[in-house]
C-alpha cells in the first residue's frame, strides 16, 4: 500500500492498528488528480485485502462493511506544487546536476499536459526527439 502511495505522490500521515481487529488505519494526502484508479490499483497491489474509501470532508466517515482493511483517504486541505512546470536546467552547475534532460519527470508539467490532453488542448510535446536516429523499415540489400 506504501509503495502504491508512494507512486502517486502522496504522503502518509499516519498509520496504525485498530485495537481488537485486523483493520489498519492509513492516513495519507494525496493529490486529486492522483486518486483516479486508485481503488482498483490499491485492491490489485494487495490482492483485494485493502477496501480504500474516498472520504471527501472531515464530516463524514463511511463505516467498514467488511472484515478488510479500509484505509480512508480524507480531503484536508489544498496544496500548490512549488514548482515551476516549463523549468528547465540553465546554468552551468544545473547541466552538471540534471543533465541537459531531468532524469525525473516534473510533476506540474505532467499534470499540466494531462489537463490539456482532457480537454482537447495543445501540448507542446516533441514527437521525434533524435531524428538522426530512426531508422528506415526498408530492407537493405
Amino acid at each position: 500500500m506504501y509503495a502504491v502511495l508512494g507512486r502517486r505522490d502522496g504522503r502518509v500521515l499516519d498509520g496504525d492498528i485498530q485495537e481488537g481487529s485486523a483493520v489498519f488505519n492509513v492516513t495519507a494526502v494525496l493529490p486529486v488528480i492522483e486518486s483516479f484508479d486508485f481503488a482498483n490499483e490499491i485492491r490489485k497491489q494487495t490482492s483485494g485485502k485493502a477496501c480504500p474509501q474516498l472520504v471527501f470532508s472531515h464530516w463524514e466517515i463511511r463505516k467498514q462493511t467488511s472484515g478488510k482493511a479500509c484505509p480512508q483517504l480524507v480531503f484536508s486541505h489544498w496544496e500548490v506544487i512549488e514548482l515551476d512546470p516549463f523549468w528547465v536546467p540553465t546554468t552551468e552547475e544545473e547541466y552538471t546536476h540534471f543533465g541537459e534532460k531531468s532524469d525525473t519527470q516534473n510533476r506540474a508539467l505532467k499534470y499540466m499536459n494531462g489537463v490539456r490532453r482532457r480537454k482537447g488542448l495543445n501540448v507542446h510535446q516533441k514527437i521525434v526527439e533524435f531524428a538522426e536516429k530512426q531508422r528506415t523499415l526498408t530492407r537493405n540489400k
